[in-house]
């Protein structure tokens, strides 16, 4: 008996392998065939790519019902993500595609996100979108919604359901960038504080295994301390403080990955420490800061911001209701670099040192359609998108 059930486990080991290598199989095939903005997002990430659990989906019957599920919106960065997202699908309601929209915010609270979820699948939602608080809690959740025929579509961080459809970012590759560009600046070498989000956060994990990553590189470059500061200002400023007082010596740099480069400056500067290098998403009150202070805000970083972050969102959930199927679970979107002598091209009159709720707008969209084809079967233009009409950064 006990050779039969080992042979039944190798043989199940087995027949699991195989499927194994040809999901791989497939997904590499699909990433071949990708434009090479796209192609170039899947070098070394972090998370687990496979081909779309959502092949033979049917759309449901209009009107929609489009709810989304929050895990935090106690920063305005997350706050412009849910309007611009809320804007969007209005937008839909408008036209009579769908009829209602949805929110819900479980406050860091993986729990309540869980049950929230559940009772949007209860509820008979047509999609629901998410920023998940967990890269893995949520998993039963999503699949209980997949068997419900309701897809679940994420951003700004991935989870392990394999009937998820991920709106994400290579943020281990962002990490890493952003760490590299601190050893470019700093040639000679240098003390680097950490400032990290919200502490297991998926996007979090990955935004550190790209830094370390770089700093394994680059041994020049040495951490004088890592703090959490959870994509939050003030909670940001107190921790930054804090290291700077129990770090008596030189800090050069700050590695941030959130939108809080402003309040890292002003700590700096507030302490009277020499200006670091601060890299991190561009907002507009460090835009404001910068033009009131040029001496005192350098900055090497990227525009991950939260109007495109719920665009991409927003027009993989309308693609996949109206029948478009996605190639693939995780659907990597470029983060458009900047660099400090790019300040002055996206500055407006409106930013000043306190508009924290202000965010620059590209000029031109990140992610054009014919570049969001490619991550479709039956691609055709996402219903109710048309880039032009996002909102200025200084629309009231």
């Amino acid at each position: 008996m006990k050779m039969r059930i080992n042979g039944l486990l190798a043989a199940t080991a087995l027949v699991l392998s195989a499927h194994a290598t040809q999901a791989q199989d497939a997904v590499a095939t699909v990433v071949a065939g990708l434009p090479e903005p796209l192609k170039a997002q899947y070098e070394g990430a972090p998370q687990a790519v496979l081909p779309s659990a959502w092949e033979g989906f049917t759309a449901p019957a209009k009107p929609w019902k489009w709810c989304h599920s929050e895990s935090y919106q106690g920063n305005p960065w997350r706050v412009t993500v849910t309007k611009e997202l809320q804007r969007l699908v209005e937008g839909l309601i408008a036209n009579g595609t769908v009829a209602s929209f949805e929110v819900s915010d479980s406050n860091n609270d993986v729990s309540q996100q869980i049950n929230q979820i559940r009772a949007f699948v209860d509820k008979g939602c047509s999609i629901i979108t998410s920023i998940p608080g967990s890269a893995t809690a949520l998993d039963d959740a999503i699949d209980a919604a997949a068997k419900a025929g309701i897809p679940f579509v994420t951003a700004a961080g991935s989870v392990t359901s394999p009937t998820a459809i991920n709106v994400d970012s290579n943020y281990a590759r962002w990490g890493y960038d952003m760490m590299s560009a601190v050893g470019k600046a700093l040639p000679d070498g240098g003390s680097v504080l950490l400032v990290e989000g919200i502490a297991g956060h998926p996007i979090v994990v990955q935004e550190r295994q790209g830094g370390d990553k770089a700093l394994a590189e680059n041994t020049k470059l040495k951490v004088a301390r890592n703090v959490n500061g959870n994509w939050t200002a003030n909670v940001t400023k107190t921790v930054v403080f804090q290291a700077i007082a129990t770090n008596p010596a030189p800090i050069d740099a700050v590695w941030t990955t959130g939108s809080e480069s402003r309040v890292v400056a002003e700590a700096f500067a507030e302490a009277g420490r020499p200006a670091p290098l601060i890299t991190g998403s561009l907002t507009g009150d460090a835009l404001g800061y910068w033009k009131a202070n040029p001496d005192k805000f350098r900055f090497e970083g990227h525009a991950l911001l939260p109007h495109w972050t719920a665009q991409t969102l927003f027009r993989v959930g309308a693609r996949m209701l109206d029948g478009q199927k996605p190639k693939l679970n995780t659907l990597m979107i470029p983060i458009p670099a900047i660099h400090n002598a790019d300040l002055p091209n996206w500055y407006k009159d409106c930013m000043m040192p306190d508009s924290v709720s202000v965010f620059p707008v590209p000029p031109q969209d990140p992610m054009p359609e014919p570049l969001l084809d490619a991550y479709f079967t039956g691609a055709k233009p996402t219903p109710g998108w048309d880039y032009a009409s996002t909102p200025d950064a200084c629309a009231k």
